[in-house]
Formats: C-alpha cells, structure tokens, sequence
C-alpha cells in the first residue's frame, strides 16, 4: 500500500511530541522545544497544569459519557460559568471549533426564518478569514485553497474586503441575515479588525435587524488579555463561536447567543452526539476556573504587552526580515518583509522553537498564557539566533 495509515492530509515535521512539561514539549528522542504555538492556542494552560489534568482524571473516573438525552449537571455549570462572564443568556456546546461555527451559522439563519423571514439565509464574510474546514465553513471562506476538490460549495456567503465597512454596507440585501467575522484574523495573519470596523458592522446590525456572529474560535479565552476579544471594542454581538483554548487540550467548542438571537433554536433544530459530554465539560469548567478573573486577564495583557515592545526593538535589529508587531495580548504576529514558513521552520529545527505560520508572510506567537519570565528569556534567546544565522532563500 502507498498511503500511509494516517490519511496524508497534513504536511507533518519530524518533530514528534511525546510528552509536555509546562512551556515545552519533549520530542521521543529526548529533544526540547520551546511550543510557542500552543496547538494553535489551544493549550492555554501549558501541558501539565495541575488543575485541568486533576479536573479530567476525576471526571474520567466518575462519568465520561451519556448523550444529550439526559439531563447535564456538568453542563449546566460551565453553561452558566460562560452567560455570568460574558454577554450571553445560552450556550451549546460542540467538539470542535468549525463546529461551533456551523452552530453560528444555523443560529443566525434560524433567527430570520423562525419569524417566516425564509429568504434570509445570506452571511456577509470577509476575506482571508478561516473558520473550518466543513462544507459550510469553507464556503463561507473566500480562500480558494480550501475549496479545491469540494466543490460545489454551499450557496448563502457574499465576500467582504476584511476591515472594509463601506463595502460590507453595500453587500447588504433583502437576502442578507448577517455577518460573520473573526474580530482578530489568526490563520489569516494576526490581523485586528478596527474599531471603526466591529462598532460599524454592530451598528449596521441594529439598522437593518442582523445577526452579528464573532468567530472567536482562535481569539478567545483570555488569549488577548479579555476573556473575549468583542471585549476590546465595546459591543455586544448576538453570537459567538468560540473553541480551542476553552478545553485548554480536550477538544471542546461552545456557540453563545442571546435570548434573541436563539429564538430559532428550539427543540429539534441542532444536536450532537458528544456536544458537552461530562468529561469535555470538567476540563471546560477547569479551564474557566483559572481565566476568567481580572488577576489572569491583566497578567495575560501585562506579558503581551512586554514581548511586544521588546519584539518591535529586536525587529529593527533586522530590517531586511522583519516588518512590523501586530496583535493583542498573547496573540501576536510578526509580519515579515520575506517568505514566513522557511524562517518558521529554520526557528523550529535549529533553535527548538516552535511558532506558527500564517497568511501575509507572519509568524504567529500563540504561547501557553502562563508563560514566565524564563520562558520569555529563552524565546528572545532562540529568536536572536535563529535571525541571527538565517540565509534568506535565493529567489527561483
């Protein structure tokens, strides 16, 4: 057989984790690496946080699954944990990022046609977004990558320039139902929405009765020093995508809503299988516990805020590599001035740093939020050598 066991969907590395202790991961060679990636900030916590490993092995020996036929004491308590700590009146709980987007989907669709409003099935979104990899949510991405080999797409997306409100105001029709937006772009390179932009398209959402849906799946969980990134920009949305960092590594996803906008979303109309089983929900209430207070928030701001200010002093160092800082909080991006990925894995396998690529040529730092100052140190160390002995590639 030519195809390996695992279906050669990813490019992997030769980098083979099997095993974390705090900030780094242990290769089964024996090698370290720095992970300022995170699993593509998931792993909020670090990989051996004593209070989520503790959550999931006492669930684990208690109950791990029942179905969504009974009641859910577990999910009831993370439910009420996320409406008390942000905009929300109700939460259903997914596996997985694009599925927490799909519920997003669904919820502002459903709110137009629960009233009779059938025509209104249309989601403004924007370029260089990424919000999954299912039918529906790469349709909903302009990124033409995605969509090769699965095509048809799914009708019911017009594209939007990212950041663009005059033109996402054109884009509005007798069909539209709302928008959806990642208020921090994360695979499309660390880029910030304006303020102008998040207030504008919550104002227009009000004008012509729209759903604004945030997808926060990567940007969330007190990743950029908020609890949720909408925070930074003084609006409410109606829905909210979130995932990743709120299993802090057990896979979870969750969709908020209002009152309001779940009016479509009665019984019947959405399930799933494992959608908050109780041991997804102990590692979410875990992961709950330890963020969302002002004390982590202001740390998670405080920390961001000095890598930032010393990467922008380290990138003048390098003026033919690097560009500019962007971000908030522990997401932040390097944009470069040559191709990303060869540097990004130049960092990874002569420095045993690890980072994440993204669109527009940057380097995306996702580090564990509880990161120290000896984390710190040694990621300016590696970094420092990795620019350093770095031969930008010849062009072809």
């Amino acid at each position: 057989m030519a195809i390996t066991p695992l279906m050669p969907v990813y490019p992997r590395c030769g980098v083979r984790p099997v095993r974390g202790e705090h900030c780094h991961l242990i290769d089964e060679d024996g090698t370290r690496y720095l992970d300022f990636a995170s699993g593509i900030a998931v792993n909020l916590l670090g990989h051996s946080h004593e209070g989520l490993i503790g959550a999931i092995q006492k669930q684990a020996e208690t109950l791990m699954h029942v179905s969504n036929l009974y009641g859910s004491p577990q999910g009831e308590k993370l439910a009420q944990m996320l409406v008390d700590n942000t905009f929300a009146d109700t939460v259903f709980f997914t596996n997985s990022g694009a599925e927490a987007v799909e519920t997003a989907i669904k919820t502002a669709r459903a709110y137009h046609q629960s009233a009779g409003n059938d025509h209104k099935h249309e989601l403004i979104t924007f370029t260089n977004a990424f919000h999954g990899r299912t039918m529906a949510t790469i349709s909903a991405s302009n990124q033409t990558k995605m969509h090769h080999g699965f095509q048809p797409l799914l009708e019911g997306f017009k594209y939007c320039e990212f950041d663009d409100l005059e033109m996402a105001e054109s884009l509005i029709g007798p069909n539209t139902a709302g928008f959806l937006v990642e208020p921090i772009q994360g695979e499309g390179g660390i880029r910030p929405a304006s303020d102008a932009f998040i207030k504008g398209l919550r104002a227009l959402a009000d004008e012509h009765d729209l759903m604004l849906a945030l997808d926060e799946v990567q940007c969330g969980v007190a990743r950029t020093g908020k609890l949720y990134a909408y925070e930074h920009y003084g609006i409410t949305p109606d829905i909210v995508a979130t995932a990743k960092g709120i299993g802090g590594g057990f896979p979870l996803g969750a969709c908020l809503a209002t009152e309001k906008a779940a009016r479509g979303m009665t019984f019947g109309t959405h399930g799933s299988t494992y959608g908050g089983n109780p041991l997804a929900m102990a590692a979410g209430t875990a992961v709950m516990e330890a963020v969302a207070n002002e004390a982590f928030l202001a740390n998670v701001r405080e920390t961001g805020e000095r890598i930032r200010t010393r990467l922008e002093q380290f990138i003048g160092n390098y003026p033919d590599l690097f560009e500019l800082v962007r971000g908030k909080g522990l997401m932040l991006g390097i944009k470069m001035k040559v191709e990303s990925r060869p540097f990004f894995v130049h960092l990874r396998d002569n420095h045993q740093l690890l980072m994440v690529a993204a669109g527009d040529n940057t380097l995306r730092l996702l580090p564990p939020l509880v990161i120290g100052d000896a984390e710190i140190e040694e990621f300016f160390e590696k970094l420092s050598a990795g620019a350093a002995d770095y031969k930008i590639p010849e062009a072809s």
